[in-house]
């Protein structure tokens, strides 16, 4: 293990990326004990802040492969998912204008924020389940594995999701659910 594996796993945007990862995969497994508004204004703090300190992790130039464990299991991803999906109810769909079929398409895509989500949550669970191995090297590929299919794919459905999320909450759609 080299000095600057260990430098980096333990820098401090590394330990707020994980930190926020974890905090996001609680929020998404322990869903049941809130009410919707409530879980969509969650999301709404926890997203942005996922995506700013993804953001704010400098990867290390010289970066080694290495292997990471896939901890999250089809049981666990479709948990996510459905338990998002039976909380938002008809909420859980929205129009998708950032997929490239949606070019070439005269028809509205449809996408789902339940997916997205479960998407984005099997990224970070595996990330922090691996991080919590406490081996630097699976730790740091575990982390530069995670910020890598960020920028490759889960980046933007965290902010399709949050697109279609703000949507909800501010149209006022939650509040009548509530009367």
């Amino acid at each position: 293990m080299s000095q600057s594996t260990n430098e980096f796993v333990y820098r401090s945007d590394v330990i707020e990326f994980v930190t926020v990862s974890v905090q996001t995969c609680l929020l998404l497994e322990h869903i049941e004990e809130q009410e919707k508004k409530e879980f969509v204004e969650k999301l709404l703090v926890y997203l942005p802040l996922l995506y700013q300190k993804t953001r704010a992790v400098s990867l290390p130039d010289a970066q080694q492969e290495g292997y990471q464990q896939q901890f999250v299991t089809e049981e666990d991803y479709n948990y996510v998912a459905e338990n998002v999906k039976q909380m938002l109810g008809t909420d859980d769909v929205y129009l998708e204008v950032f997929v490239e079929d949606m070019r070439y398409s005269a028809e509205p895509v449809s996408a789902f924020i339940s997916e997205n989500l479960a998407d984005i949550y099997q990224e970070l669970k595996d990330m922090a389940a691996n991080y919590q191995t406490e081996d630097p090297e699976v730790m740091q590929y575990a982390v530069i594995n995670c910020i890598e299919a960020f920028h490759i794919h889960w980046g933007q459905k965290l902010l399709n999701a949050m697109r279609a999320l703000h949507n909800l909450l501010e149209s006022g759609v939650l509040d009548e659910n509530l009367n």
